[in-house]
């Protein structure tokens, strides 16, 4: 039975956008692994694909299923969520100034200031909760770029996404957006304003803890997503085609394992609010959370499954609750 319904994500999702392999009907997507790409008698590339550093087919349809998602024209992969950030910087020039969060992954925030402003990129760091710093904080002519990570890891600060794409708009700036712990199950930051979305693929979009990957969608394919484009190819931050698979596996399920665990996490959170050994509990769907009015506004059906918890008896005590916990694994990820 066919419809000319538009699908639901769900089903786009589970049907990986409905591929089916041209050459032999295959449902299930293979794996290219050729590194290059055969001329022909007149010296030209027949598919338009010369080497896979630039251009590998294994990411079309994980790209295109993405960007489907997240509503963009267009997805890029790369070799793990740091190499995707990374590169959004790295296309800039030196002189250029971004405002970024206060409260974001400690990673790239180390990265931000160790190494992005090696090359000159100027970066001021403010609360993004605060509309008017975030105002305060730009610089006419000389701002190019706002990134916000919403919820925000580890205190799961929630961005009023539309209201900072607002102000980035209005000074020519571009608004990225680190949607890890939203997914596309719960926001799509386009929808709200933003012309990026990043993602760290390696948590919820495979959800199988066996691969390191990350993702970029845009909103269009302009002249700043080419020089993004190039920055994967010349630096070669790309992702193997086995774990483009990998990932496009992942995604398939990705709603019914993201709303689970959003209903897991919003069943726990009000539990451990109510533990007297708890002193607070930092989640995003507890009414009393700073942001909670914005993202019960921003997120669609749930408020995603991090949260962060304080026991009473500082530090010693959250060490000696995380070694004695049966079900969760002490290990660096999430998703």
């Amino acid at each position: 039975m066919s419809s000319d319904k538009p699908q639901k994500p769900e089903t786009v999702a589970a049907q990986a956008l409905g591929w089916i392999d041209a050459e032999t009907h295959a449902v299930a997507p293979v794996v290219h692994a050729s590194s290059t790409y055969l001329r022909d008698a007149d010296n030209q590339y027949r598919t338009g694909r010369a080497y896979a550093r630039a251009d590998n087919p294994a990411y079309d349809q994980p790209e295109a299923l993405l960007a489907a998602l997240e509503k963009g024209e267009a997805a890029m992969l790369f070799a793990s969520g740091m190499a995707a950030a990374t590169a959004v910087f790295q296309a800039l020039a030196p002189g250029d100034h971004v405002v970024a969060p206060k409260v974001m992954y400690w990673g790239f925030r180390h990265w931000l200031i160790d190494f992005a402003r090696n090359w000159g990129v100027e970066i001021d760091f403010v609360d993004m909760s605060d509309l008017a710093a975030v105002k305060q904080a730009i610089r006419p002519s000389r701002t190019r770029l706002v990134w916000v990570e919403t919820p925000a890891n580890p205190l799961w600060d929630i961005v009023d996404i539309a209201a900072v794409a607002e102000i980035a708009h209005a000074a020519g700036a571009r608004l990225a957006a680190d949607s890890t712990v939203a997914t596309p199950v719960f926001t799509r930051p386009i929808e709200f304003g933003a012309d990026l979305v990043m993602h760290s693929a390696t948590k919820y979009l495979n959800g199988h803890s066996d691969l390191v990957a990350g993702a970029l969608v845009t909103r269009v394919k302009d002249e700043p997503w080419e020089r993004i484009a190039d920055v994967r190819s010349h630096i070669g931050g790309i992702l193997g085609s086995f774990e483009a698979w990998l990932l496009l596996r992942g995604m398939r399920t990705l709603f019914p394992r993201v709303r689970t665990a959003a209903a897991n996490a919003a069943v726990l959170a009000r539990k451990l609010d109510a533990d007297p050994h708890v002193s607070r509990v930092l989640y995003p769907g507890l009414p009393e959370f700073p942001g909670h009015a914005i993202a019960a506004r921003q997120m669609k059906g749930g408020f995603g499954a991090m949260m962060s918890i304080r026991v009473k008896g500082g530090e010693a005590a959250a060490i000696a609750t995380a070694a004695r916990v049966k079900l969760w694994k002490r290990a660096t990820s999430l998703g």
